[in-house]
């Protein structure tokens, strides 16, 4: 009998700590009106811990609500861009700090793509029968990462995370059909200039974030589209067989192009970048299990979403909610404050990164 990968468990961790963005205003040259029109992000969040802890946190919300034991899991599986270190991986943190003695641990970097790029290959490895219970976490901490000189990308982005279980099933339900690909010509278009190839020697503390903006909408909606078609052919189904519409959140103008393209109503589009901004591969699992504790994922649902991130790197998928939409058990577990605001916590960011570019322009 084929298997299916059902989605059992969803979870979320958020910081506590929000930037609105009249805060931006007191150190950069933006106003409220002048992200909110171009974006539509009113704030975002800023973690005061590291990308595993927020991971961690997560997970053990997913896992709550499909009601497993840790043990019982056979991967666990991190998309993200901002590891806590190169060496080890952040899942292999999660893996210790859940207590999952049995998993495999890997993490997969497709940037904001990562998480529906996961799905992708632990849906794969379900059917085949290489694994059975897996856990998908989408976790970045980009506001460590972040040039806060830069008006046009430091307003985009915040941290946060997200989760799912996925477990075999002989119920048609779960990732349905997907489609993932890369524009790799224009892997460049959106990079953040600091890796292995890095002077280390030489390093002063700014690491470029290059975003040419009108590029990467561009050939984000040229990417999605096709992802989305092939997905549609490959299932049969049309836009009127969707119940929902849950996309990667990267602009309200981007979000508004894809319902439009896929003929979902507003009021079964899921958005949320208004709360959290970008989080990366987190924005797919947040808006999941949004859109599940507000109703608006329904047993039987057929979802449409799609993602694109740096590389360029691209996705969407078909889904199919199973009948529970209720946590088994309580997963509504929070990182608790650290005491320090935003501003707290991005400031010295902030000043440092300032010197650092008035000293390079000085030389």
């Amino acid at each position: 009998m084929k298997k299916y990968a059902e989605i059992t468990g969803w979870g979320k961790c958020l910081p506590p700590a929000i930037m609105s963005n009249e805060d931006l205003a007191t150190f950069l040259d933006t106003s409220d009106e002048w992200i909110r029109t171009r974006t539509g992000i009113e704030e975002r969040r800023v973690s005061a811990v590291g990308t595993s802890k927020l991971a961690t946190v997560a997970g053990r919300n997913a896992l709550a609500a499909a009601g497993l034991d840790a043990n019982e899991l056979d991967l666990i599986l991190v998309g993200t861009c901002t590891p806590d270190e190169i060496i080890p991986n952040v899942a292999s943190a999660v893996q210790r700090d859940l207590g999952a003695k049995y998993a495999a641990a890997f993490d997969l970097n497709a940037a904001c793509s990562s998480f529906l790029y996961g799905m992708h290959y632990a849906t794969q490895a379900i059917r085949t029968g290489v694994h059975k219970k897996v856990l998908i976490i989408g976790a970045e901490r980009l506001t460590r990462i972040l040039d806060w000189t830069k008006r046009e990308s430091a307003v985009l982005f915040g941290d946060g995370a997200g989760a799912m279980v996925l477990e075999a099933s002989d119920e048609e339900c779960g990732l349905l059909a997907s489609h993932v690909t890369c524009d790799a010509d224009a892997r460049d278009v959106l990079a953040l200039e600091f890796g292995m190839s890095f002077d280390r020697f030489g390093f002063d503390g700014i690491m470029p974030f290059n975003f040419v903006g009108q590029e990467i909408f561009k050939r984000a909606v040229k990417g999605m589209n096709t992802a989305v078609e092939k997905v549609f052919a490959e299932t049969g189904l049309t836009t009127d067989d969707i119940d929902s519409l849950i996309p990667h959140q990267a602009n309200k103008r981007l979000i508004d192009y894809l319902a439009k393209m896929c003929k979902v109503p507003e009021e079964k589009t899921v958005i949320n970048i208004q709360k959290y901004g970008n989080t990366s591969s987190a924005t797919l699992p947040i808006a999941f299990c949004e859109a599940i504790e507000q109703g608006i994922v329904k047993p039987g649902d057929t979802i449409v979403s799609a993602v694109f991130g740096g590389g360029l790197t691209c996705g969407a998928g078909i889904i199919r909610w199973g009948q529970r939409v209720t946590p088994l058990q309580p997963n509504d577990e929070q990182l608790p404050s650290s005491g320090e605001t935003a501003l707290d916590l991005i400031l010295p960011l902030h000043e440092k990164t300032k010197a650092a570019w008035d000293r390079r322009n000085n030389e």
